[in-house]
């Protein structure tokens, strides 16, 4: 109409009688174009609904370039004061094309170590750039690491869900994906059978199960920057003594974690499929109780930031809590395998985000009493791997969380290394807390990507 109307008025003095003609043309090709254009935007939004749907099946995460759909989602008003990544230059985006098409070359020339720096070289350059990730996927797939190519393949795809090269490369990986993964619990289980094994008297076991007690304490709270050592955390903890030269902060934390495990054991152990809202800030009461006691137990009431990750606005946080602990008592939820279980409620947790302080110590508190809950002891995540788990974290924060399930996975394996090392004939006992490795002497099941 708007066509037709300009027409009206100037097509006497601009193009005499051609533009009615004209104006006709125009809307024949519209005409015709339009079914080409939905259709178009059907078949993306069918591909990119397949892709959506099939990552939730296989129990990962797929987003958007800017949104989380963990069922746990930002809300599209809140993006506009999210603190954005720096963007690559036009200069690193050629630079990043001009190595995939040279990468290409080489790999035709049976260059495939050449055309793999070259790749890393371009995802350097632009970490977002589709095309080096699938390339550089399918190389590390002939290189029979379906793991990682699995992951570069769904990096892919939370930017662009209808790249229709990776979502054929993905579909061919992520059922080998699931089964390396399957394998790996299936270990997992074998160990834990062989500690439930062990008599509850046995004196080693409970030496050990002690000793544990306090080191998960010393590292949780060191995890986030204290500077108490294990023998000053037991000090405390036995005595309730502060610890001359220390800050009354870093003790009180220390207490703060004591009180919530305690809380754990005595009041939550037995109630499986019945959490409630309460009983996580019951967690988170105990947790900063000694540090923060008006804070403690109670949701936030500001906006916070969390690294390149923005929690929901703390107007949808009940609700955010609602649908968490909903999903907690699910039965899907509860069929999966008790280590994916533990390290989505830890995630889920920790990406709500909705205290003021105390979430990673309150999200790993939850991920240890679902895993009790299932008979499995509670894990460790060593100070060390401090670096490897916040990575895990920031890679489930951009589409795939299933390496932060295969960390949470790894450090299962190794704390279940450490008690049945220990409680073997000749005993090692609890690595030192300086460590680098949890079971030096165990060989590691499975590699493990960042």
């Amino acid at each position: 109409m708007a066509a037709v109307t300009v027409c009206r008025y100037t097509g006497g003095r601009l193009l005499g009688g051609w533009c009615p003609l004209l104006c006709v043309l125009l809307g024949s090709l519209v005409v015709v174009l339009m079914p080409l254009v939905r259709e178009e935007d059907q078949c993306c939004a069918a591909l990119r609904g397949l892709s959506l749907l099939r990552c939730r099946l296989g129990g990962g995460s797929q987003r958007p370039a800017a949104v989380q759909t963990t069922s746990l989602t930002v809300p599209f008003t809140a993006l506009d004061v999210l603190p954005l990544r720096s963007k690559p230059s036009n200069e690193m985006k050629l630079e990043a094309k001009a190595a995939l098409q040279l990468a290409l070359e080489m790999r035709k020339l049976g260059k495939r170590e050449k055309a793999h720096k070259l790749l890393v070289h371009a995802l350097s350059m632009n970490p977002d750039f589709v095309d080096a990730l699938t390339e550089l996927g399918t190389i590390l797939e002939e290189k029979k690491d379906v793991v990682q190519a699995d992951h570069l393949y769904t990096k892919a795809l939370a930017i662009s869900p209808c790249n229709e090269r990776a979502l054929v490369s993905r579909d061919r990986t992520s059922p080998l994906v699931e089964e390396i993964d399957q394998r790996y619990f299936g270990i997992i289980d074998s160990k834990v059978r062989r500690l439930m094994s062990i008599p509850k008297g046995n004196s080693a076991l409970r030496r050990v199960m002690e000793e544990t007690y306090y080191h998960h304490i010393y590292h949780t709270v060191a995890i986030e920057g204290s500077t108490l050592t294990l023998s000053e955390i037991r000090h405390i903890l036995e005595t309730r003594y502060a610890v001359a030269g220390k800050s009354l902060q870093e003790q009180n934390e220390a207490i703060g974690v004591d009180a919530a495990m305690k809380y754990i054991n005595t009041s939550l152990l037995s109630r499986a499929g019945t959490m409630d809202v309460s009983d996580i800030l019951g967690i988170h009461r105990r947790v900063l109780g000694y540090v923060d006691p008006v804070e403690g137990g109670r949701l936030r009431t500001n906006q916070v930031f969390v690294g390149h990750h923005i929690p929901p606005h703390p107007r949808d946080l009940q609700r955010h809590m609602q649908e968490l602990v909903q999903w907690l008592n699910s039965e899907d939820a509860l069929q999966m395998h008790p280590v994916e279980y533990a390290a989505l409620a830890h995630y889920k947790l920790v990406y709500v985000h909705p205290f003021v302080d105390g979430n990673g110590r309150t999200s790993r508190l939850l991920m240890n009493l679902v895993l009790m809950q299932a008979r499995y002891p509670p894990v460790t995540i060593r100070k060390e791997q401090r670096a490897e788990y916040y990575a895990a974290l920031d890679t489930a924060n951009e589409g795939d969380v299933r390496p932060f399930i295969r960390f949470i996975a790894k450090c299962t394996e190794m704390t279940l290394d450490t008690l049945l090392i220990s409680t073997t004939e000749h005993a090692v006992g609890l690595p030192g807390a300086s460590e680098d490795q949890a079971c030096p002497d165990c060989q590691q099941t499975i590699p493990i990507h960042n």
